[in-house]
């Protein structure tokens, strides 16, 4: 909204607040002065003769009440039936003009009498009684009506009415000139549109997902340069649908494209096409697409796109999703309906894919699947160069041996873990950020920040450096467990006490048998050095007995690698990209009979490696008790020091 525009409606604002202040004003304070009184109290003071003058309309009484004593109200009287006397002047009436008015005869009359508190402005409900003015006659009580001024009548009765609903038009067509604010834009897209200068990234920004990055690429070759394609028959893709777990560059790939197309980019979350009202997210569907068609060529990015798009009939006969079930209707009709949208393409994230739509999901609408799953080491080495971009590094940084600690990290935790460096080189006085930076933010991303305030007893200080202790001999007897790489007895985080760091020396994407066995087995080693050491178990291996039984069970319903139960699949994951920590999998229906196999299979599996643990730690227990001995001096030991108490490095690289 310019500034004359603005300085307009201000004016007009000001103009109905003054006008409304001159025509309350001399109401309010008239209704201040007034006392109100019941209609039978007014009959009683009537009846009294109390009252002096009265005037009536048709929904109230107002008048003058003496409320002293009974010779001074007769003195007031004689001095009424004067000023009455007053009102004819050469024997002619006033006109009614130019009659005394009620608040005028008011001020007249305290000037006349001693005692002015006894005079008293009061106000009281008309009632339809037909003998009130044989009664007012009777007492000689001064009556009359009175009819509203013509400008009170025309003020609120007529201008104020009209600049009211004039001016609640006004915010409602207009939304006081922000963009999707007034109360008629339910309907309306609440799509940003973004070009090349708004978003700032590029392809060159994004790291680790080089082949997601080509698909994308022909994407933005096919806007530019279309004559290349259609030569040869070839069809632009309606729709690009993103799919990966959280936090690995699905929305910042996005915005890359944004920044590469060179065309109008509309980005909109899922969630903002549903609100309370029925079929306003439909309406912005369209609303959308019409504002696209408008501006092709173009791209549509709807994030977390299953707010909209989930599977149809959950709702049973059209029950409680109707509303959302109508906006991905609309949605599908608009990707691929019976008007084409050439030149309009739809890109969509999402790390839900198992709940979307099929008809979503079929091409013609999303004809291409990008999947961005968690970097590789050399994806990860990427992604961290492009994060240490304009930060200092020192000459000891190798970013190499980073990115072989972080398997299983995202491209979001890879930035965080920079960002971490950064913030500890800061708060350390260091204008460089060191190799020990980013391996303490490493650990803090890993385990969260460490806990100094928690301070352990000795004796649960004891408990936690045998068990810790526990696991890295287990892992280091284990053949094909991963090397140990480092063992704290720190606190970190809400709950660890401590923990024993493996790292495997290469990328891994299949595990077998036995490194299953051997995971189970390691994970189960602090508990049997416990029990050994200090002659029973604690609380502290919880964890650790939800990771072997998930292991096992998952080893024998998922991966068939039972001999009794079989070759079979019982259960599957409930999301191949969102896991529900305690919830990993869905059981097919069994019956009691392989159910109780398969939990007595488990109970096997767990109390053989239980057994084996155990038997690693007897065998091995002065090495055990010199890790647990240094661990409580130093709290901290590399793998280095771990290797040559437990056995030789040269025994297991």
């Amino acid at each position: 909204m310019d500034k004359g525009r603005r300085r307009l409606i201000f004016s007009a604002i000001y103009w109905m607040v003054g006008l409304l202040l001159i025509f309350s004003l001399p109401n309010l304070w008239i209704h201040m002065q007034t006392s109100e009184i019941s209609y039978s109290q007014f009959k009683e003071m009537l009846r009294q003769g109390k009252i002096l003058e009265i005037r009536m309309d048709q929904e109230e009484i107002r008048g003058i009440l003496y409320t002293g004593r009974e010779a001074g109200l007769q003195r007031l009287q004689a001095k009424i039936q004067g000023l009455e006397q007053e009102k004819i002047i050469d024997n002619a009436p006033l006109t009614k003009e130019k009659q005394l008015s009620l608040q005028e005869l008011f001020a007249r009359l305290r000037k006349l009498t001693d005692q002015k508190g006894d005079l008293v402005l009061f106000r009281t409900l008309r009632v339809d009684d037909s003998k009130l003015v044989e009664e007012l006659d009777a007492k000689g009580v001064d009556y009359s009506g009175v009819q509203k001024s013509i400008l009170d009548q025309l003020f609120w009765g007529t201008i104020l009415p009209i600049f009211f609903w004039v001016g609640l038009w006004f915010l409602l067509i207009k939304g006081m000139g922000k963009p999707g604010a007034g109360l008629l834009s339910f309907g309306k897209s609440k799509a940003k549109i973004a070009m090349e200068k708004d978003t700032g990234v590029r392809f060159d920004d994004v790291a680790g997902c080089d082949e997601s990055k080509e698909e994308l690429k022909e994407v933005v070759e096919f806007l530019k340069e279309p004559k290349k394609f259609e030569e040869l028959g070839a069809k632009i893709p309606k729709g690009v649908l993103l799919l990966g777990p959280p936090g690995t560059g699905k929305t910042l790939l996005a915005r890359a494209l944004a920044g590469e197309a060179e065309v109008p980019f509309y980005s909109i979350s899922g969630s903002e096409f549903i609100e309370m009202f029925v079929g306003v997210g439909a309406a912005r569907v369209r609303d959308l697409f019409n504002q696209a068609k408008e501006n092709t060529p173009c791209i549509i990015f709807v994030d977390e796109i299953d707010a909209i798009g989930k599977f149809r009939g959950g709702g049973m006969m059209g029950g409680g999703h109707e509303e959302r079930e109508q906006t991905l209707n609309q949605l599908l009709v608009e990707m691929d309906g019976f008007e084409p949208n050439l030149g309009v393409i739809l890109l969509a994230a999402t790390n839900r894919p198992e709940v979307l739509d099929p008809a979503l999901l079929r091409p013609g609408r999303f004809d291409r699947q990008i999947i961005l799953d968690a970097p590789d080491m050399l994806g990860r080495e990427a992604i961290l160069k492009v994060h240490s971009r304009g930060k200092p590094l020192a000459p000891d940084i190798d970013l190499k041996t980073i990115a072989l600690r972080t398997p299983g990290f995202s491209g979001a935790d890879l930035a965080n873990i920079m960002n971490e460096a950064a913030l500890l080189a800061a708060r350390h006085g260091s204008k460089q950020i060191t190799q020990a930076h980013v391996e303490e933010a490493v650990e803090k991303v890993f385990a969260g920040p460490e806990r100094k305030s928690r301070v352990l007893g000795e004796k649960e200080r004891k408990r936690v450096a045998y068990h810790e202790a526990g696991h890295a001999l287990v892992a280091f007897h284990c053949p094909d467990a991963p090397p140990v790489a480092k063992i704290s007895i720190i606190p970190r985080g809400k709950a660890a006490l401590g923990y024993t760091l493996q790292l495997p020396e290469e990328e891994r994407y299949l595990m077998t048998k036995s490194e299953l066995q051997d995971k189970i087995c390691v994970s189960l080693g602090g508990r049997a050095a416990e029990k050994i050491i200090m002659g029973e178990v604690s609380s502290g291996a919880q964890n650790d007995l939800e990771m072997a039984t998930e292991i096992a069970r998952s080893m024998i319903c998922r991966f068939g690698m039972d001999e009794k139960v079989g070759p079979v699949a019982l259960s599957r994951e409930t999301s191949p990209f969102l896991r529900v920590p305690g919830i990993p999998q869905t059981t097919e229906p069994l019956s009691p009979e392989l159910a109780s196999e398969v939990d007595q299979q488990v109970r096997q599996l767990l109390s053989e490696q239980n057994a084996r643990a155990q038997k690693i730690i007897e065998e091995h227990r002065d090495s055990l008790e010199k890790v647990a001995e240094r661990l409580l001096v130093e709290e901290i030991m590399s793998k280095d020091e771990f290797c040559k108490i437990a056995g030789g490095i040269e025994e297991k690289q």
